[in-house]
Protein backbone atom coordinates (compact mmCIF):
# COMPACT_ATOMS: atom_id res chain seq x y z
CA UNK A 1 0.00 0.00 0.00
CA UNK A 2 1.22 3.49 -0.88
CA UNK A 3 1.37 6.12 1.85
CA UNK A 4 -0.90 8.36 -0.21
CA UNK A 5 -3.67 5.73 -0.01
CA UNK A 6 -3.83 5.92 3.77
CA UNK A 7 -7.51 6.20 4.72
CA UNK A 8 -9.12 8.23 7.48
CA UNK A 9 -12.43 6.36 7.30
CA UNK A 10 -12.27 4.34 10.55
CA UNK A 11 -14.56 5.44 13.37
CA UNK A 12 -14.64 4.66 17.05
CA UNK A 13 -17.83 2.64 16.59
CA UNK A 14 -16.00 0.18 14.35
CA UNK A 15 -14.24 -1.32 17.37
CA UNK A 16 -15.52 -0.40 20.84
CA UNK A 17 -13.37 -3.14 22.35
CA UNK A 18 -10.25 -1.49 20.93
CA UNK A 19 -11.31 1.85 22.43
CA UNK A 20 -11.67 0.20 25.83
CA UNK A 21 -8.20 -1.33 25.46
CA UNK A 22 -6.60 2.02 24.66
CA UNK A 23 -8.44 3.69 27.51
CA UNK A 24 -7.17 1.06 29.93
CA UNK A 25 -3.63 1.55 28.70
CA UNK A 26 -3.66 5.29 29.30
CA UNK A 27 -1.00 6.19 31.86
CA UNK A 28 -2.77 6.39 35.22
CA UNK A 29 -0.67 9.35 36.27
CA UNK A 30 -2.05 11.43 33.40
CA UNK A 31 -5.76 10.61 33.58
CA UNK A 32 -8.50 10.92 36.11
CA UNK A 33 -11.72 9.10 36.94
CA UNK A 34 -13.48 11.68 34.76
CA UNK A 35 -12.24 9.77 31.69
CA UNK A 36 -14.19 6.68 32.79
CA UNK A 37 -17.45 8.64 32.94
CA UNK A 38 -16.73 10.78 29.91
CA UNK A 39 -15.23 8.31 27.39
CA UNK A 40 -14.55 11.18 25.05
CA UNK A 41 -18.16 12.29 24.66
CA UNK A 42 -18.72 14.95 27.34
CA UNK A 43 -15.24 16.55 27.41
CA UNK A 44 -15.34 16.63 31.21
CA UNK A 45 -11.62 17.35 31.35
CA UNK A 46 -12.16 20.70 29.67
CA UNK A 47 -9.97 19.96 26.64
CA UNK A 48 -11.19 20.88 23.20
CA UNK A 49 -10.48 17.34 21.99
CA UNK A 50 -9.91 14.01 23.69
CA UNK A 51 -6.33 12.73 23.53
CA UNK A 52 -7.53 9.14 24.10
CA UNK A 53 -9.78 9.30 21.04
CA UNK A 54 -7.06 10.97 18.97
CA UNK A 55 -4.81 8.00 19.75
CA UNK A 56 -7.66 5.59 19.05
CA UNK A 57 -8.32 6.83 15.54
CA UNK A 58 -4.72 6.40 14.46
CA UNK A 59 -4.24 3.09 16.25
CA UNK A 60 -7.45 1.61 14.83
CA UNK A 61 -6.44 2.59 11.30
CA UNK A 62 -3.02 1.02 11.69
CA UNK A 63 -3.98 -2.12 13.66
CA UNK A 64 -5.07 -4.27 10.73
CA UNK A 65 -1.91 -3.60 8.73
CA UNK A 66 0.53 -4.31 11.57
CA UNK A 67 -1.23 -7.15 13.38
CA UNK A 68 1.23 -9.74 12.10
CA UNK A 69 4.64 -11.30 12.70
CA UNK A 70 6.24 -9.75 9.62
CA UNK A 71 6.13 -6.29 8.13
CA UNK A 72 7.42 -4.70 4.96
CA UNK A 73 7.46 -1.06 3.98
CA UNK A 74 9.68 1.91 3.18
CA UNK A 75 11.35 3.25 6.32
CA UNK A 76 11.49 7.11 6.21
CA UNK A 77 14.45 6.25 7.17
CA UNK A 78 13.92 6.02 10.92
CA UNK A 79 15.62 4.29 13.85
CA UNK A 80 15.11 4.38 17.60
CA UNK A 81 17.47 3.76 20.51
CA UNK A 82 15.75 3.33 23.87
CA UNK A 83 17.03 4.42 27.26
CA UNK A 84 15.41 1.95 29.65
CA UNK A 85 17.87 -0.61 31.01
CA UNK A 86 20.84 1.65 30.18
CA UNK A 87 23.67 0.77 29.49
CA UNK A 88 21.84 -2.14 27.83
CA UNK A 89 19.43 -0.53 25.38
CA UNK A 90 17.02 -1.54 22.63
CA UNK A 91 18.14 -0.59 19.14
CA UNK A 92 16.18 -1.06 15.95
CA UNK A 93 14.37 0.33 12.90
CA UNK A 94 10.99 1.99 12.65
CA UNK A 95 8.97 0.77 9.69
CA UNK A 96 5.50 1.77 8.40
CA UNK A 97 3.22 -0.60 6.44
CA UNK A 98 3.61 1.64 3.37
CA UNK A 99 5.84 1.82 0.32
CA UNK A 100 6.98 4.83 -1.67
CA UNK A 101 8.25 8.15 -0.36
CA UNK A 102 7.64 8.00 3.41
CA UNK A 103 10.32 10.58 4.26
CA UNK A 104 7.79 13.02 5.74
CA UNK A 105 7.12 10.57 8.58
CA UNK A 106 10.52 11.24 10.20
CA UNK A 107 11.46 14.70 8.97
CA UNK A 108 10.13 17.10 11.62
CA UNK A 109 11.73 20.02 9.78
CA UNK A 110 8.72 19.67 7.43
CA UNK A 111 5.99 19.45 10.05
CA UNK A 112 5.34 23.12 10.85
CA UNK A 113 1.80 23.82 9.65
CA UNK A 114 0.58 20.23 9.99
CA UNK A 115 -2.27 19.53 12.39
CA UNK A 116 -1.82 17.34 15.45
CA UNK A 117 -4.08 14.69 13.88
CA UNK A 118 -1.80 14.49 10.84
CA UNK A 119 1.25 13.99 13.05
CA UNK A 120 -0.46 11.35 15.18
CA UNK A 121 -1.70 9.59 12.05
CA UNK A 122 1.60 8.98 10.34
CA UNK A 123 3.69 8.56 13.50
CA UNK A 124 1.37 5.93 14.97
CA UNK A 125 2.03 3.80 11.88
CA UNK A 126 5.76 3.55 12.58
CA UNK A 127 6.38 0.12 14.10
CA UNK A 128 9.51 -0.08 16.24
CA UNK A 129 11.67 -3.18 16.04
CA UNK A 130 13.85 -3.87 19.09
CA UNK A 131 17.15 -5.68 19.65
CA UNK A 132 19.02 -5.43 22.95
CA UNK A 133 22.67 -4.37 22.89
CA UNK A 134 25.25 -2.79 25.20
CA UNK A 135 25.85 0.88 24.37
CA UNK A 136 29.58 0.27 23.86
CA UNK A 137 29.07 -2.63 21.47
CA UNK A 138 28.88 -0.43 18.37
CA UNK A 139 31.12 -2.76 16.34
CA UNK A 140 28.73 -5.66 16.92
CA UNK A 141 28.59 -7.75 13.73
CA UNK A 142 25.02 -8.86 14.41
CA UNK A 143 23.06 -8.26 11.23
CA UNK A 144 20.24 -6.52 13.10
CA UNK A 145 22.71 -3.94 14.41
CA UNK A 146 24.54 -3.54 11.10
CA UNK A 147 21.31 -3.02 9.17
CA UNK A 148 19.96 -0.57 11.74
CA UNK A 149 23.11 1.53 11.35
CA UNK A 150 22.85 1.36 7.55
CA UNK A 151 19.28 2.57 7.84
CA UNK A 152 20.38 5.54 9.96
CA UNK A 153 22.92 6.51 7.28
CA UNK A 154 20.50 6.14 4.37
CA UNK A 155 19.73 9.04 2.07
CA UNK A 156 16.35 7.86 0.78
CA UNK A 157 13.60 5.64 2.26
CA UNK A 158 14.90 2.05 1.94
CA UNK A 159 12.61 -0.90 1.41
CA UNK A 160 12.63 -2.75 4.73
CA UNK A 161 11.47 -6.22 5.75
CA UNK A 162 11.22 -7.24 9.39
CA UNK A 163 10.20 -10.38 11.23
CA UNK A 164 9.20 -10.21 14.89
CA UNK A 165 9.15 -12.65 17.79
CA UNK A 166 5.59 -11.57 18.51
CA UNK A 167 3.05 -9.24 17.00
CA UNK A 168 3.75 -5.52 17.55
CA UNK A 169 1.89 -4.21 20.57
CA UNK A 170 1.52 -1.09 22.69
CA UNK A 171 -0.14 2.27 22.42
CA UNK A 172 1.15 5.41 20.72
CA UNK A 173 4.27 6.44 22.64
CA UNK A 174 4.51 10.17 23.36
CA UNK A 175 7.29 12.22 24.92
CA UNK A 176 8.14 15.91 25.14
CA UNK A 177 11.59 15.25 23.64
CA UNK A 178 10.97 12.53 21.05
CA UNK A 179 8.48 12.39 18.19
CA UNK A 180 5.58 9.96 18.84
CA UNK A 181 5.76 6.43 17.42
CA UNK A 182 3.54 3.37 17.31
CA UNK A 183 3.65 -0.27 18.53
CA UNK A 184 6.86 -2.22 19.09
CA UNK A 185 8.09 -5.82 19.00
CA UNK A 186 11.38 -7.75 19.40
CA UNK A 187 13.19 -8.35 16.10
CA UNK A 188 14.10 -11.75 14.67
CA UNK A 189 15.18 -10.67 11.18
CA UNK A 190 15.63 -7.34 9.46
CA UNK A 191 16.86 -6.47 5.98
CA UNK A 192 17.08 -3.49 3.65
CA UNK A 193 17.14 -2.97 -0.10
CA UNK A 194 16.90 -0.26 -2.75
CA UNK A 195 18.67 2.61 -1.02
CA UNK A 196 21.75 4.82 -1.15
CA UNK A 197 23.90 6.08 1.70
CA UNK A 198 24.01 9.78 2.43
CA UNK A 199 27.60 10.51 1.39
CA UNK A 200 28.11 13.14 4.08
CA UNK A 201 27.00 10.80 6.88
CA UNK A 202 28.94 7.90 5.37
CA UNK A 203 32.15 9.96 5.22
CA UNK A 204 31.83 10.94 8.90
CA UNK A 205 31.13 7.31 9.84
CA UNK A 206 34.30 6.01 8.21
CA UNK A 207 36.49 8.78 9.68
CA UNK A 208 37.35 7.12 12.99
CA UNK A 209 39.79 9.93 13.90
CA UNK A 210 37.09 12.60 13.75
CA UNK A 211 35.70 13.65 17.13
CA UNK A 212 31.94 13.44 17.53
CA UNK A 213 31.41 17.18 18.04
CA UNK A 214 33.56 17.97 15.01
CA UNK A 215 31.44 15.56 12.98
CA UNK A 216 28.22 17.24 14.15
CA UNK A 217 29.51 20.70 13.26
CA UNK A 218 30.88 19.60 9.88
CA UNK A 219 27.63 17.91 8.87
CA UNK A 220 25.55 20.86 10.04
CA UNK A 221 27.68 23.29 8.01
CA UNK A 222 27.38 21.00 4.98
CA UNK A 223 23.60 21.30 5.14
CA UNK A 224 22.57 18.00 6.71
CA UNK A 225 19.22 18.17 8.46
CA UNK A 226 19.30 18.05 12.24
CA UNK A 227 17.04 14.99 12.15
CA UNK A 228 19.59 13.20 9.95
CA UNK A 229 22.49 14.12 12.24
CA UNK A 230 20.59 13.10 15.37
CA UNK A 231 19.62 9.76 13.85
CA UNK A 232 23.19 8.86 12.88
CA UNK A 233 24.57 10.10 16.20
CA UNK A 234 22.19 7.82 18.11
CA UNK A 235 23.53 4.66 16.44
CA UNK A 236 27.15 5.49 17.29
CA UNK A 237 28.15 6.60 13.78
CA UNK A 238 30.40 9.44 14.98
CA UNK A 239 33.40 9.75 17.25
CA UNK A 240 36.92 8.43 17.67
CA UNK A 241 37.32 4.69 17.18
CA UNK A 242 36.54 2.64 20.27
CA UNK A 243 34.95 5.62 22.04
CA UNK A 244 31.84 5.39 19.90
CA UNK A 245 28.63 4.24 21.55
CA UNK A 246 24.88 4.04 21.08
CA UNK A 247 23.02 7.07 22.42
CA UNK A 248 19.33 6.89 23.39
CA UNK A 249 17.30 8.84 20.86
CA UNK A 250 15.94 11.41 23.30
CA UNK A 251 19.50 12.12 24.52
CA UNK A 252 20.91 12.33 21.00
CA UNK A 253 18.36 14.99 20.01
CA UNK A 254 19.32 17.25 22.90
CA UNK A 255 23.05 16.50 22.54
CA UNK A 256 23.01 17.67 18.92
CA UNK A 257 20.96 20.79 19.69
CA UNK A 258 23.15 21.66 22.68
CA UNK A 259 26.52 21.10 21.02
CA UNK A 260 25.63 22.96 17.84
CA UNK A 261 24.16 25.80 19.87
CA UNK A 262 27.34 26.10 21.93
CA UNK A 263 29.42 26.05 18.75
CA UNK A 264 27.43 28.93 17.26
CA UNK A 265 27.56 30.86 20.53
CA UNK A 266 31.35 31.00 20.37
CA UNK A 267 31.06 33.52 17.53
CA UNK A 268 27.63 34.97 18.36
CA UNK A 269 29.15 36.48 21.50
CA UNK A 270 31.74 38.37 19.42
CA UNK A 271 29.19 40.18 17.22
CA UNK A 272 27.86 43.70 17.84
CA UNK A 273 24.47 43.94 19.49
CA UNK A 274 21.22 44.72 17.69
CA UNK A 275 20.07 48.34 18.05
CA UNK A 276 16.34 47.85 18.63
CA UNK A 277 13.72 45.77 20.40
CA UNK A 278 12.05 43.08 18.29
CA UNK A 279 9.06 40.78 18.70
CA UNK A 280 8.69 37.65 16.56
CA UNK A 281 5.43 35.70 16.72
CA UNK A 282 4.16 32.18 15.92
CA UNK A 283 1.08 30.05 16.58
CA UNK A 284 0.98 26.31 15.89
CA UNK A 285 -0.73 23.29 17.48
CA UNK A 286 -2.38 25.73 19.92
CA UNK A 287 1.06 26.83 21.10
CA UNK A 288 1.50 30.60 21.08
CA UNK A 289 4.99 32.10 20.86
CA UNK A 290 6.41 35.58 21.46
CA UNK A 291 10.17 35.97 21.00
CA UNK A 292 11.54 39.20 22.42
CA UNK A 293 15.00 40.34 21.36
CA UNK A 294 16.73 43.18 23.21
CA UNK A 295 19.78 45.34 22.37
CA UNK A 296 22.20 43.79 24.86
CA UNK A 297 24.99 41.26 25.08
CA UNK A 298 24.00 37.59 24.87
CA UNK A 299 21.53 36.34 27.46
CA UNK A 300 18.72 33.92 26.89
CA UNK A 301 15.70 32.34 28.54
CA UNK A 302 12.74 30.14 27.71
CA UNK A 303 9.54 30.54 29.73
CA UNK A 304 6.76 27.98 29.22
CA UNK A 305 3.20 28.48 30.46
CA UNK A 306 1.04 25.35 30.43
CA UNK A 307 -2.67 25.97 30.62
CA UNK A 308 -4.95 23.57 32.54
CA UNK A 309 -5.92 20.46 30.53
CA UNK A 310 -2.82 20.58 28.35
CA UNK A 311 -0.33 17.74 27.87
CA UNK A 312 1.83 18.49 30.94
CA UNK A 313 -0.80 20.18 33.11
CA UNK A 314 -3.78 17.81 32.84
CA UNK A 315 -5.44 18.17 36.23
CA UNK A 316 -4.66 21.55 37.76
CA UNK A 317 -7.07 24.46 37.45
CA UNK A 318 -4.15 26.90 37.30
CA UNK A 319 -1.59 27.84 34.66
CA UNK A 320 1.77 26.21 35.37
CA UNK A 321 4.81 28.32 34.48
CA UNK A 322 8.46 27.22 34.41
CA UNK A 323 11.59 28.86 33.06
CA UNK A 324 15.34 28.48 32.59
CA UNK A 325 17.91 31.08 31.61
CA UNK A 326 21.56 31.89 31.05
CA UNK A 327 23.56 35.10 30.97
CA UNK A 328 26.68 35.83 28.92
CA UNK A 329 28.82 33.20 30.67
CA UNK A 330 26.30 30.43 30.01
CA UNK A 331 25.03 27.81 32.44
CA UNK A 332 26.71 24.74 33.94
CA UNK A 333 23.71 22.65 34.98
CA UNK A 334 21.10 20.97 32.79
CA UNK A 335 18.01 23.09 32.13
CA UNK A 336 14.99 21.92 34.11
CA UNK A 337 12.74 22.53 31.10
CA UNK A 338 14.73 19.86 29.26
CA UNK A 339 15.55 19.55 25.58
CA UNK A 340 13.22 22.39 24.54
CA UNK A 341 15.65 24.88 26.09
CA UNK A 342 18.55 23.79 23.87
CA UNK A 343 16.40 23.42 20.76
CA UNK A 344 15.17 27.02 21.00
CA UNK A 345 18.65 28.31 21.84
CA UNK A 346 20.02 26.74 18.65
CA UNK A 347 17.24 28.30 16.55
CA UNK A 348 17.95 31.76 18.00
CA UNK A 349 21.67 31.46 17.34
CA UNK A 350 21.03 30.51 13.73
CA UNK A 351 19.45 33.94 13.21
CA UNK A 352 22.24 35.66 15.14
CA UNK A 353 24.79 34.00 12.86
CA UNK A 354 22.89 35.05 9.76
CA UNK A 355 22.74 38.68 10.89
CA UNK A 356 26.15 38.65 12.59
CA UNK A 357 24.60 40.23 15.67
CA UNK A 358 24.00 39.27 19.29
CA UNK A 359 21.07 40.11 21.56
CA UNK A 360 19.29 39.37 24.78
CA UNK A 361 16.48 36.92 24.07
CA UNK A 362 13.38 36.00 26.04
CA UNK A 363 11.12 33.34 24.50
CA UNK A 364 7.57 33.17 25.87
CA UNK A 365 5.45 30.10 25.14
CA UNK A 366 1.78 29.57 25.98
CA UNK A 367 0.57 25.97 25.55
CA UNK A 368 -3.22 26.13 25.28
CA UNK A 369 -5.76 23.26 25.72
CA UNK A 370 -5.70 22.32 22.03
CA UNK A 371 -2.20 20.92 22.59
CA UNK A 372 -3.55 17.56 23.71
CA UNK A 373 -0.43 15.42 23.23
CA UNK A 374 3.29 16.23 23.42
CA UNK A 375 4.84 15.67 19.98
CA UNK A 376 8.55 16.17 20.62
CA UNK A 377 11.18 18.86 21.05
CA UNK A 378 11.08 19.58 17.31
CA UNK A 379 7.86 21.52 18.03
CA UNK A 380 9.90 24.13 19.88
CA UNK A 381 12.91 24.27 17.56
CA UNK A 382 11.00 24.38 14.28
CA UNK A 383 8.37 26.86 15.45
CA UNK A 384 11.02 29.21 16.81
CA UNK A 385 12.86 28.82 13.52
CA UNK A 386 9.64 29.57 11.61
CA UNK A 387 8.90 32.63 13.75
CA UNK A 388 12.42 33.97 13.20
CA UNK A 389 11.98 33.69 9.44
CA UNK A 390 9.15 36.23 9.59
CA UNK A 391 9.47 40.00 9.69
CA UNK A 392 9.52 41.13 13.33
CA UNK A 393 7.75 44.04 14.94
CA UNK A 394 10.36 46.63 15.90
CA UNK A 395 10.30 49.03 18.85
CA UNK A 396 12.46 51.79 20.31
CA UNK A 397 11.79 51.00 23.97
CA UNK A 398 11.30 48.00 26.22
CA UNK A 399 7.97 49.40 27.33
CA UNK A 400 6.64 49.50 23.76
CA UNK A 401 7.85 45.95 23.11
CA UNK A 402 6.21 44.60 26.28
CA UNK A 403 3.02 46.47 25.44
CA UNK A 404 2.90 44.59 22.15
CA UNK A 405 3.52 41.29 23.98
CA UNK A 406 0.38 42.01 26.01
CA UNK A 407 -1.65 42.12 22.78
CA UNK A 408 -0.57 38.70 21.51
CA UNK A 409 -0.30 36.67 24.73
CA UNK A 410 -3.13 35.97 27.15
CA UNK A 411 -0.98 35.93 30.28
CA UNK A 412 -0.37 39.46 31.65
CA UNK A 413 3.10 40.91 31.06
CA UNK A 414 3.52 41.40 34.81
CA UNK A 415 3.33 37.64 35.34
CA UNK A 416 5.85 36.94 32.61
CA UNK A 417 8.22 39.39 34.29
CA UNK A 418 7.74 37.73 37.71
CA UNK A 419 8.81 34.41 36.21
CA UNK A 420 11.68 35.86 34.18
CA UNK A 421 15.34 36.42 35.01
CA UNK A 422 16.21 38.13 31.74
CA UNK A 423 13.30 40.57 31.64
CA UNK A 424 13.80 41.60 35.26
CA UNK A 425 17.50 42.12 34.64
CA UNK A 426 16.81 44.19 31.51
CA UNK A 427 14.24 46.34 33.25
CA UNK A 428 16.53 46.95 36.21
CA UNK A 429 19.64 47.63 34.18
CA UNK A 430 17.91 50.02 31.81
CA UNK A 431 16.01 51.85 34.56
CA UNK A 432 12.69 51.72 32.71
CA UNK A 433 10.78 49.94 35.43
CA UNK A 434 9.37 53.21 36.69
CA UNK A 435 8.09 54.03 33.21
CA UNK A 436 6.55 50.57 32.87
CA UNK A 437 4.80 50.78 36.24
Amino acid sequence: MELSQFSRSATMLDSPALFDEILSLEDISRTSSRCVYCKGSKMLCGKERCSVIARFYSTSRARERIDRLSLDGASPPSVFVGRFGYPSVSVGPMIPPYHGDTSLMDTPERWVGLGIDDIIDFRSNLVRGMHSVDIHDVDNSNKLIVKTRELALARNPPEAVAEFKKKPAGRLTVDDDVQPFGPSAPLVKFDLSNFRFDQRLEKAFYDTDLKAREALVSLYKDGSLLSQIQRAFSVGAFGVGKRRKFVPTRWSITAVDSNLGLHLLETTKTFPTINEYRIYEANHLDNRWAILMMPSSWRYELIEAWYPNTAWNPHSDRIAIMSDHEFFDGRKDYASIGGCYYAARLAVNELMQKERRQAGVSILREAHPGYILPVGVWNVRENVRAALRTEPRRFLTMKDALTHVSTIMDIPVSRWIRNSAILKDALYQRRVDDAWS
